[in-house]
């Protein structure tokens, strides 16, 4: 049996394709369009998805939606009514795009993939997270939390999955919700909602929590976890463009100017910033305080997670936590909710956004409503197009791109070895691409992670993003507890998709300075079962330098998606200034 699974027209379109129980291909839209957050129909993710199985939309047995959008548009009304007429802005809107556009879902399947309208399907969006999560997973019963900005009504769910079957029994509805909470402080500090809460995470270690009572002060907060969100202070229930309002204000002060150069005493001023401002002392006493803001909104964040978490698992007793939604993201929430919570093992699976919800809808028809015995277990992220020897050479020699062919791999990770050793930036790109936000060694930009300047020469040469945003520990999984103070940590699921933050060690700081983030590190580990010539070229390099660690980046520019085809990294490596492309078994030197 063949089902495709959709997710689309929020953020993050996306198509995953399971048969017979097992996912063999998923994709998000924009990794083929090029359009960050890609959030139209996903035709060429569901055409590769297809292609890749080598079938035709008439062997496609069902096509499931992530949500039920007629439930989400009674949502939208009943609330653009409820604050009328602040919200009539939101009703016109509504009325606009949903009646014209997103309420027909199932036209619009029919229309883009030529399918039968009885084989096309609607899950609940917290049911498709939790799916995504629990079905992907080793785990045979298991306790569920779905966070997430809002899904239908519900903006956090839990209960408990056996089986081949989900029980969510307790929900949070809209408008209370801790996605959307974050979500406000995201544009707060100056960020674009829905794509600037991992830089609001970033920077929370730069700051102190001083500003967490004020944070308690927005919300009714319960022991298990569960709060209600005091109103006044926000506008997302009526407003299409601020999520906060004046009371906010009054509270925390004046909104961060977006795209102002970010820098405290801690991060430095770096070169790629230019010249220092004259006001640079006031500036970076105003910059603190928005780290101050982002520590408390992330303290908060971590101690409401911890609290359902706990609340959960007293009701449950059980040792496995499965987790999705976007908030499952929050990388340093998932390190404490494993060093500080009586749960044992953690499943997030890497795209445990909305685009996750494409391979949730699919497997929760397939165990949940049709009964299927699960037999599939989520060890990697790499369910993307890949690009044999051929179509690289070809798209090389067209371009008349001067190469070298490498075809013995151990010569070729050598090479890269002796490139990384001497500073150079690598783009490396190898095989099926990841899905999901994480470029976890099949997109990945490389560097030495042994010398603190690295940060400073990976952000200048290719990313020119902010002197706060970490890059991540890729590290060979049996060396992961020599590296990192969290006990276990090498067998974590977590960890092998770049879903928690832990301590490095203090004597080992110094080691790998240019991945440890005050302190701490938003680890990978990395399999040789799961992805051979990332875990070899590692490998490779701890035998050169004694640190089996890599610096990994996603392999974009910034503001735009990771790549995808050799064409994306060629284009990217040419716009920046990486030393060495490596596709392949192809080279290619600036």
């Amino acid at each position: 049996m063949n089902v495709l699974g959709i997710s689309a027209f929020y953020h993050d379109s996306a198509a995953a394709l399971v048969n017979d129980g097992v996912l063999t291909a998923a994709a998000e839209e924009e990794r083929f369009t090029r359009k960050k957050h890609d959030h139209d129909f996903p035709s060429l993710a569901c055409n590769f998805c297809l292609h890749h199985a080598g079938i035709g939309i008439g062997e496609v047995d069902y096509v499931v939606f992530y949500e039920k959008p007629f439930v989400k548009f009674e949502r939208i009304i009943q609330t653009s009514m409820a604050t009328f007429p602040r919200g009539v802005g939101v009703f016109r809107a509504a009325m606009q795009t949903w009646l014209l556009d997103k309420l027909w879902i199932k036209a619009i399947i029919r229309e883009n993939l030529g399918i039968s309208p009885e084989r096309i399907v609607f899950c609940d969006h917290h049911l498709a997270h939790a799916a995504s999560s629990f079905y992907c997973s080793s785990f045979e019963k298991a306790a569920i939390l779905t966070v997430d900005g809002v899904g239908e009504w519900t903006t956090t769910a839990t209960g408990v999955a056996e089986g081949n079957q989900i029980h969510l029994k307790d929900e949070l509805r809209f408008p209370h919700s801790l996605g959307l909470l974050y979500s406000a402080f995201t544009a707060f500090l100056g960020f674009e909602v829905n794509e600037g809460e991992y830089k609001v995470m970033g920077m929370a270690p730069y700051g102190e929590p001083k500003y967490l009572d004020k944070v308690w002060q927005l919300m009714d907060l319960s022991e298990d976890g569960s709060f209600q969100l005091k109103m006044e202070y926000f506008k997302y229930p009526y407003s299409l463009k601020n999520t906060y309002n004046r009371n906010f204000v009054r509270l925390f002060g004046p909104p961060r100017t977006p795209e102002t150069h970010f820098f405290t005493r801690n991060t430095g001023f770096p070169s790629y910033f230019g010249g220092k401002p004259s006001n640079y002392t006031e500036l970076e006493r105003e910059n603190q305080h928005y780290a101050d803001v982002a520590a408390s909104i992330q303290r908060a964040t971590e101690e409401i997670l911890l609290r359902m978490a706990r609340g959960l698992h007293a009701k449950t007793g059980l040792p496995d936590l499965c987790m999705a939604g976007g908030v499952a993201l929050n990388s340093v929430a998932n390190g404490r909710i494993l060093r500080e919570t009586p749960f044992k093992r953690l499943f997030i699976q890497p795209a445990a956004g909305d685009g996750g919800g494409a391979i949730g809808a699919a497997l929760h028809l397939v165990h949940h409503v049709l009964g299927a015995p699960r037999k599939f277990v989520m060890d990697h992220a790499c369910w993307g197009q890949a690009y044999d020897s051929r179509e690289i050479s070809d798209f090389l020699k067209t371009q008349n791109i001067p190469h070298e062919h490498i075809s013995d791999e151990d010569r070729l990770i050598t090479r890269t070895v002796d490139a990384l050793g001497s500073g150079k930036v690598i783009g490396w790109h190898q095989g099926r691409f990841e899905f999901g936000p994480r470029a976890l060694g099949a997109r990945s930009i490389l560097a030495d992670p042994r010398s603190a300047e690295m940060k400073d020469v990976v952000n200048t040469k290719i990313k020119f993003r902010e002197p706060y945003r970490p890059f991540a520990p890729s590290i060979l999984a049996e060396a992961a507890e020599e590296y990192f103070d969290m006990p276990g940590v090498s067998k974590l699921d977590a960890a092998r998709f770049m879903l928690l933050v832990a301590p490095v060690k203090k004597e080992k700081q110094e080691k790998i300075p240019a991945v440890s983030h005050m302190g701490t590190g938003r680890l990978q580990t990395v399999f040789r079962e799961t992805n051979p010539r990332y875990y070899k070229l590692i490998h490779a390099f701890g035998q050169a330098t004694g640190v089996p660690v890599v610096l990994n980046t996603s392999f974009n520019l910034r503001g735009e998606p990771i790549v995808a085809t050799p064409a994306n990294a060629y284009r990217t490596f040419k716009a920046s200034e990486m030393d060495l492309l490596v596709v392949g078994d192809y080279l290619v030197w600036k």
